[in-house]
């Protein structure tokens, strides 16, 4: 990892469907092998099955499963004098986001579902209802963080 810059942030655009440049950074993340045709459709059809279960806007459903799994602290190593400490730190905005979807994406590909578009589906519902791998993952996270307030001193 290069010290001398930080990487130069590429801006997305908005999905053609609802124009909504986070639900294209949740595509980008489902895509694989740069097939962006493939994770449309999988998103899409997410976004379906869970308007037809749920009555309610998919992206608005979404948005607030992001929320619920956006973490707010997160534990960082920290070396000091021969030990390694995990120190707590607050996330910032845009790892929170960053972090959310990864987690959203991981936890819909490691359910029982048949298909890709209903494992997502499920665990947005799960999700923005306050359940599910992904929301627990951040959970065990807050947890791994207060466990080590302690250390909190170490911060930088």
């Amino acid at each position: 990892m290069s010290r001398r810059h930080s990487a130069e942030k590429r801006e997305v655009l908005p999905d053609p469907k609802f124009k909504d440049i986070i639900v294209t950074k949740f595509m980008n993340q489902i895509m694989r092998d740069g097939k962006k045709s493939v994770a449309e459709r999988i998103v899409y059809g997410a976004f379906d099955l869970v308007e037809t279960r749920s009555k309610k806007n998919p992206v608005e459903v979404f948005h607030n499963a992001l929320e619920a799994v956006a973490p707010a602290v997160e534990v960082r190593s920290r070396r000091v004098g021969g030990a390694t400490y995990q120190v707590p730190v607050e996330v910032r905005t845009e790892r929170r986001q960053a972090l959310a979807i990864r987690w959203l994406a991981a936890a819909a590909a490691g359910r029982n579902e048949n298909t890709m578009r209903e494992r997502l589906a499920g665990e947005l519902m799960d999700a923005s209802q306050g359940r599910g791998n992904a929301v627990k993952k951040r959970e065990d996270t807050h947890r791994m963080a207060d466990a080590n307030k302690a250390f909190a001193h170490y911060r930088w």
